[in-house]
């Protein structure tokens, strides 16, 4: 995930510099745990391919409880609950309850539609400290993705009631080529619902997301968005609006990030570079872990056919720090091993060889990211030569 707004505000002078682990340093990563696979939607963009339907052999409480035990054992100070929909899991409240009493940041990450006025006031009271709504367009659009007449109303009301209980709320947009002439819209909307955060996310290869990856949005049109969230985060740095911008699942954002600060604001380049590089990029299997609701451990949220552990059987500790999988050991490599044109890149220390979900769809976990919209010249790659015209006589 890039940090725009923490960057933006740092060249602005008006927060510190971010600091940073060393990149591919072993250390306790953010935690994105799928509690449960049930969804009362089936998402055409879905990794975990979620259904409204039991998924045999799912944690139950007690072993869920000892996962929030091992990660605290283990130093993580950072929690998503998410699914499935996790507010289809009965003890929800209950594990936000043990989150909290370890003083994790605790997020929960929903589709919305579920928040409504029975049990705004749980939500509330299990005090998150971020609440993800997830909104692929207007009405239309959103519903038709996420195969659910009405969804965009009931998730923005959801919105709406857990901004009336002061709940710091965030957008989440995956980008397509059918919601990408609706963005600025989208962005507007923090305004009018006073939204606090805005992620917009790049569609990654897996589940049905895989079957799906035709819709990802077009490079130029990648650019294009992108360009608009840097606009609409530094207007906001500008006019001192506490608002937080972040994008994840294609770390060339970072290098569009420093191009775009080299043609409007050359002055802080330097700085900005040195941010990017201290950042490292893609943090899949060293900052970012994923734990399934099996209990499998995984390098993150899109990697379900890779696994490197089992909580049930193992310390998360031992999983993730005492005893890495090779898996881990090799993707924590800094730069990676990476092949292609994302080996060559003169970027490969901020990007780390981009999303290997996508490389592994392709058949080739350290082939180069097909999802990079950067042009050979960018990343500094030979230009073929001009074959010169022989005059005619």
């Amino acid at each position: 995930m890039m940090r725009i707004s923490t960057y933006l505000r740092a060249i602005a002078g008006q927060a510190p510099e971010p600091r940073a682990a060393k990149p591919g340093s072993t250390r306790p990563p953010v935690v994105i745990w799928n509690t449960l696979r049930r969804c009362n939607l089936t998402c055409k963009h879905c990794y975990s391919t979620s259904a409204d339907i039991d998924f045999k052999g799912e944690l139950d409480t007690a072993e869920a409880l000892d996962v929030i035990d091992q990660l605290h054992e283990a130093g993580v100070k950072v929690l998503v609950l998410s699914g499935g929909e996790p507010l289809m899991r009965p003890d929800i409240f209950q594990l936000a309850e043990r989150a909290r009493q370890y003083g994790f940041y605790t997020a929960l990450s929903t589709n919305g539609t579920l928040i409504n006025e029975t049990n705004i006031d749980q939500i509330a009271d299990a005090d998150f400290d971020y609440v993800g709504i997830s909104i692929d367009g207007l009405p239309e659009i959103h519903d038709e993705f996420r195969r659910m007449k009405g969804g965009f109303a009931a998730a923005m009301h959801g919105v709406k009631l857990c901004r009336e209980k002061d709940l710091r709320v965030g957008l989440r947009t995956t980008l397509t080529q059918f919601n990408f002439p609706q963005l600025p819209d989208l962005l507007d909307l923090m305004r009018e619902y006073d939204v606090q955060k805005y992620y917009l996310s790049h569609l990654n290869y897996s589940g049905r997301g895989k079957r799906n990856h035709g819709v990802d949005a077009h490079r130029n049109m990648t650019r294009q968005a992108m360009t608009q969230v840097f606009e609409r985060a530094w207007e906001d740095v500008q006019n001192g609006i506490e608002t937080d911008f972040v994008s994840g699942n294609n770390d060339a954002d970072g290098v569009l990030l420093l191009q775009w600060i080299t043609a409007n604001m050359p002055e802080h380049r330097e700085q900005m570079e040195r941010m990017l590089l201290a950042w490292g990029g893609n943090a899949s299997g060293a900052g970012i872990a994923n734990i399934d609701n099996l209990g499998l451990v995984h390098p993150d949220t899109y990697w379900w056919q890779e696994t490197v552990g089992n909580v049930r059987k193992q310390r998360f500790a031992d999983i993730w720090l005492n005893k890495p999988d090779p898996l881990l050991v090799e993707l924590r490599q800094h730069p990676r091993p990476i092949k292609g044109r994302c080996g060559q890149c003169q970027w490969l220390s901020i990007c780390n060889g981009n999303t290997r979900t996508r490389a592994w769809a392709g058949g080739d976990m350290w082939a180069e990211d097909p999802g990079c919209y950067l042009t050979d010249a960018e990343i500094g790659l030979p230009q073929p030569e001009l074959i010169q015209a022989m005059p005619v006589n």
